[in-house]
């Protein structure tokens, strides 16, 4: 892939996580691009909760989180195979919404540092 196009798609994803941010669209596992168009996932795409399930989080850890952090892009659920433990340092690149922050200064205590990074400032 030449750098022009890596710059397209990076820009794409930007704008498309960006836009669910700050609410101007929906999450879902594969959201349709245009108007009218259905979502690969069947025509009402999962909610967030119900792909978070999907990875293993706990109603309990869900209902946890603030509002708004949980907004169904997550790829997987490191918490529940990342063995932290208090006082460590944990850094999430690709942070989001922050859910797996959240859950990890669980893990990590007072004692600890959870630093999360992502690419979009909406974020």
């Amino acid at each position: 892939m030449s750098e022009e196009a890596a710059d397209t798609v990076r820009q794409s994803v930007r704008e498309s996580y960006g836009a669910i941010a700050i609410g101007a669209a929906n999450s879902g596992c594969c959201l349709p691009t245009q108007p009218g168009e259905s979502s690969c996932c069947g025509s009402e795409p999962p909610s967030a909760e119900e792909l978070s399930r999907a990875f293993g989080y706990s109603d309990e850890e869900l209902e946890t989180l603030p509002d708004g952090s949980n907004m169904g892009l997550g790829c997987g659920n490191p918490a529940a195979i990342a063995a932290m433990k208090p006082d460590e340092t944990v850094v999430d690149l690709g942070s989001g919404g922050g859910i797996d922050c959240f859950l990890a200064a669980r893990q990590v205590g007072e004692g600890g540092r959870v630093i999360g990074v992502d690419m979009n400032d909406d974020m």
